[in-house]
């Protein structure tokens, strides 16, 4: 098994491409060992010393380290414990895990923004998310009120020094561009 590996525009966030489906469907993001129980993969991949966060895509897995740590240090336990892991033939998540949601978050806006929040959506799901991906992360809505429309960034994006003008000069202004009344974007 040939495990590739890309670079994020997050320096503590890489990007490993098993060369297979991971996670179809909506991505995880594991911040801690807790919450990793879920899944046997990022359960693995927090035994390796220096891991602070895993993001499981639909075809890539995003690993964030501690950092102090040098990847070169711990890449190699890293491409192991992945190997190994579909090598095994064990689920990505536990079973019962799937059936979770992903996120537990509420989404907030009020009913005659209903329209709008669609637009929003839609252009987030064709224009934006797709780009995210390929950087090792995901956005996703969680609110609009006032012209102010709230997202949460994870993966290689949560704590990247460029999420901030990836939100302002990249999302922001396709968003102002294409749905009247948008003014802002803000990260929670």
């Amino acid at each position: 098994m040939f495990i590739q590996t890309e670079v994020t525009p997050n320096p503590a966030t890489l990007k490993f491409l098993p060369g297979r489906d991971v996670l179809p469907g909506e991505p995880r993001d594991f911040r801690d060992a807790d919450m990793a129980r879920m899944s046997p993969l990022a359960s693995a991949l927090f035994s390796v010393d220096g891991v602070s966060g895993v993001f499981l895509g639909s075809d890539f897995v995003s690993v964030t380290k501690d950092e102090p740590i040098d990847w070169a240090h711990i890449k190699p336990a890293i491409l192991g414990a992945v190997m190994e892991h579909f090598m095994s033939g064990k689920p990505i998540l536990a079973e019962g895990a799937a059936a979770e949601p992903a996120d537990t978050g509420d989404e907030f806006f009020d009913d005659d923004d209903a329209e709008t929040v669609e637009v929003i959506k839609e252009l987030l799901a064709t224009r934006v998310r797709p780009a995210v991906a390929m950087d090792g992360g995901d956005i996703t809505f969680k609110g609009y009120k006032e012209g102010t429309v709230f997202l949460h960034m994870q993966g290689a994006c949560s704590g990247c020094p460029s999420s901030t003008a990836t939100l302002k000069s990249g999302i922001e202004n396709l968003l102002r561009h294409f749905v009247p009344g948008v003014e802002q974007v803000q990260q929670i």
